[in-house]
């Protein structure tokens, strides 16, 4: 057994505590799936946000989930000029056999541009890929 990172992101509408938890909400439960993470299986989640998002802490999403032995932290992220905006990013640690090429990583909404290497690579583990450049 090893300790594996599901990493994932999404762009929520607006900065209030229910787009904060409604998207975190999302990511999280697609996070979940794809990856099929039972709540006694996750040693800690680590959650970041954009400086634009001030109303709501996304760790009250995993809260709401029911994980409450779960570590739960709210950071936020390094605020660099041209940045994505209103983007709550996650780190599910994971204690699973698999291999690291076997985690599907989650990028939703606008979101989806950070890190399409981990996206497509996770999207090959579950099916092909539809048409377009390389």
């Amino acid at each position: 057994m090893h300790i594996r990172g599901i990493r994932g992101a999404i762009t929520v509408q607006a900065n209030t505590a229910e787009a904060i938890l409604e998207g975190t909400r999302e990511l999280l439960t697609e996070m979940v799936r794809q990856n099929g993470v039972e709540p006694d299986e996750i040693a800690a989640v680590l959650f970041t946000c954009t400086d634009d998002l001030t109303s709501g802490f996304p760790a009250e999403a995993g809260r709401a989930l029911g994980w409450s032995a779960v570590p739960l932290l709210t950071a936020r992220e390094v605020d660099v000029p041209g940045a994505l905006q209103r983007c709550v990013r996650v780190l599910i640690l994971w204690n699973t056999p698999r291999s690291q090429e076997e985690i599907a990583h989650v990028y939703l909404r606008d979101a989806e541009g950070l890190r399409p290497d981990l996206t497509r690579g996770a999207r090959r583990l579950r099916g092909p890929l539809p048409p377009g450049p390389a």
